[in-house]
């Protein structure tokens, strides 16, 4: 009898192995040809200044907003699938749960949008 955790560990070591390999294909495959604007950081079209690295510019709140709008959605669909997967395994008490947890989540997405957080302008 095979102890349970060797698939996992040899899916770990595939994906480790797969990561490794990667990397080291496209620092060998990948073309060399470096020029000022490939070696500057990369701040979303903005130019980089000294002062920001200090504090001394303020990011609007919208792209915090929109990563965790990103995370919330993100987590409900990890939290759906088994549920659909399980169902009728699982009766009326997870169907409850489920319910409830969709409410809190579209109450969040109501008062986001409510309160403009998904406009840009």
């Amino acid at each position: 009898m095979t102890n349970p955790y060797v698939p996992l560990l040899f899916l770990l070591a595939i994906g480790g192995g797969f990561a490794v390999f990667s990397v080291f294909a496209a620092s060998i495959a990948g073309p060399k040809r470096y020029n000022r604007a490939k070696l500057d950081a990369y701040e979303c079209g903005i130019e980089p200044t000294p002062q920001a690295a200090g504090g001394g510019l303020r990011v609007p709140i919208k792209y915090y907003l929109t990563a965790m709008l990103f995370i919330i959605f993100d987590i409900e669909s990890v939290f759906l699938y088994p549920f659909a997967v399980a169902f009728n395994q699982l009766g009326l008490f997870a169907l409850v749960e489920m319910v409830l947890f969709i409410i809190t989540v579209f109450v969040a997405y109501a008062y986001v949008w409510r309160r403009g957080g998904l406009e840009w302008d």
